[in-house]
């Protein structure tokens, strides 16, 4: 077998299903061999920052990696935005970079880059596979790293790829995730006996139901705080579950939350800081007097921690008080009226892709009473992670529906996704913010005290043209339809949720 088909085989026998691919010619060898050796589904993004999110996305709902497949160094920076979002969401993904065959390479040709640079500032796994009997074992150990909880980055020079000579690799063992020590758990034990305000801050893995029911527990029998980080990766939520607020994203709220608090357990969360620098405000948004503890650290295993803090608090679980759940609004479009709406339209089992910016930041706390769902965020603050996002849940999870909430000025950097979602027929629910501005920044003028005029707010105008996003969906096959009130939105939320296939609303919210 040549390179490109050892690399399938390794694929298949490592357990990736999935690539999300925008291939070139570097890479005509391998789309090749994916298309001899069954096993694995392929889908075709016309960006690469859709496929590093439709990856991004894949893990988040799975916790397995999917691959994506980039051609040459500037293929990957295209996906380099989705890819921090990913890294900071703590997501697997395996990346495979086509590049120019390594004798080729020296003549600089115009594609040549510095691919392992653009690589690692996102990746925790670099390597450029040398030989076409290297390729196999190199993606193994790129997999193993991946299913671990990395961005890994594997870069197939062209002969590599077509050369004959490869051997498929073996699955490699991923080690378990590390707990923390035993006076970790003994200090935040002292500390939430203490009787001093203190507070648990969930960050990672630890906002799965059962997890929360922990840290639930924990709070009911010390009286401490709990909340998570400004922005997840994924939340259970929902009916039945645990509800668990976040820290705002304004700094002002944000550090009144905080307040008076002497004592912050983080639970594979980083300490709380400011989303931006502003002129007079400090960054950090812990108070002054507030010590900082680490149960359990970004690479640890949160969950047993809790677990293990749990039974040394000796706190029983509480019954979790019902959340009623709402009728759909009927009032003006607000940001509290949509979330009441999406709270009570909401299938079971859906996931939510959180992408609403400014009109959006408020939902999370009027959709508690919703059906059992997933909430995901876009962690890393890249715009555009949004929709390419909502194609990997889809993908991954065939059979539930993918509602996403999305801002109209950051949809357009990656609009390219809805192609993907209707040429794979996926359940997506688009809400599309539609303020014809970016808001978001109007905000950020007055937090950090300028003033604009006529120049600058024309630079967060999204109007003169005004974008139409019904069009623009119907023009990549994704059915769509306008809702200039609550009752039009209303009706198409309810109808969508039982159509087969993507589906956009666009709200006119502004």
């Amino acid at each position: 077998m040549n390179g490109a088909e050892s690399l399938v085989h390794t694929l298949i026998a490592c357990g990736i299903d999935t690539v999300f691919a925008n291939p070139g010619t570097s890479e005509m060898h391998f789309v090749a061999a994916l298309d001899r050796i069954p096993g694995i589904n392929c889908v075709l993004c016309l960006d690469e920052t859709v496929a590093s999110g439709a990856a991004d996305g894949y893990w988040r709902v799975t916790g397995r990696p999917a691959a994506t497949l980039f051609h040459c160094g500037p293929g990957l920076a295209n996906g380099l935005a989705n890819l921090h979002n990913a890294r900071r969401a703590r997501s697997g993904i395996l990346n495979i970079v086509g590049d120019q065959a390594t004798y080729h390479r020296p003549l600089d040709a115009p594609l040549t880059a510095d691919t392992e640079g653009w690589a690692r500032p996102v990746s925790g796994f670099v390597r450029t596979a040398k030989s076409a009997a290297t390729v196999g074992r190199d993606a193994a150990e790129a997999i193993a790293a991946a299913r671990s909880g990395t961005i890994a980055t594997l870069i197939l020079p062209a002969d590599t790829a077509w050369t004959e000579g490869g051997v498929a690799g073996e699955t490699c063992e991923v080690p378990a995730r590390a707990m923390p020590d035993d006076e970790a758990i003994a200090s935040a034990v002292e500390v939430l006996r203490s009787g001093e305000p203190a507070m648990l801050l969930l960050g990672g893995r630890t906002l799965r139901d059962a997890t929360l029911r922990q840290a639930t527990a924990i709070a009911a029998a010390t009286g401490c705080k709990l909340l998570s980080e400004m922005f997840n990766a994924r939340m259970e939520r929902g009916q039945g579950r645990p509800p668990i607020e976040r820290i705002p994203y304004f700094i002002d709220a944000a550090i009144h939350t905080l307040s008076g608090i002497k004592h912050l357990i983080l639970v594979e969360a980083k300490p709380p800081v400011g989303f931006f620098a502003y002129p007079g405000k400090p960054g950090r948004l812990w108070p002054e007097d507030c010590t900082l503890h680490t149960l359990a650290a970004i690479d640890q295993d949160g969950s047993a921690a809790l677990t293990a803090l749990a039974q040394a608090i000796e706190g029983a679980e509480p019954e979790i008080p019902a959340t009623p759940r709402p009728a759909p609004s009927t009032g003006a479009i607000e940001p509290e009226t949509v979330a009441t709406t999406i709270a009570a339209l909401l299938p079971d089992q859906a996931i939510v892709i959180d992408e609403g910016i400014s009109f959006g930041r408020g939902f999370s706390r009027f959709t508690h009473g919703a059906a059992p769902h997933l909430w995901l965020q876009v962690p890393g603050g890249a715009i555009g992670g949004g929709l390419p996002t909502a194609v990997g849940a889809a993908v991954s999870a065939p059979g539930r529906r993918v509602v996403a909430i999305q801002a109209d000025g950051s949809a357009m950097y990656s609009i390219a996704a809805l192609w993907t979602a209707a040429r794979q027929n996926l359940d997506i629910t688009v809400i599309l913010l539609a303020n014809r501005k970016y808001a978001i920044l109007l905000h950020e003028f007055a937090g950090v005290g300028a003033n604009p005029g006529p120049t600058a707010l024309g630079m967060l105008d999204l109007g003169n043209p005004d974008l139409n996003f019904v069009k623009l969906a119907e023009g990549m096959g994704v059915a769509a339809a306008q809702a200039p009130n609550m009752a039009r939105l209303n009706e198409l939320l309810a109808s969508s949720v039982e159509h087969k296939g993507p589906f956009l609303i666009e709200l006119l919210t502004g």
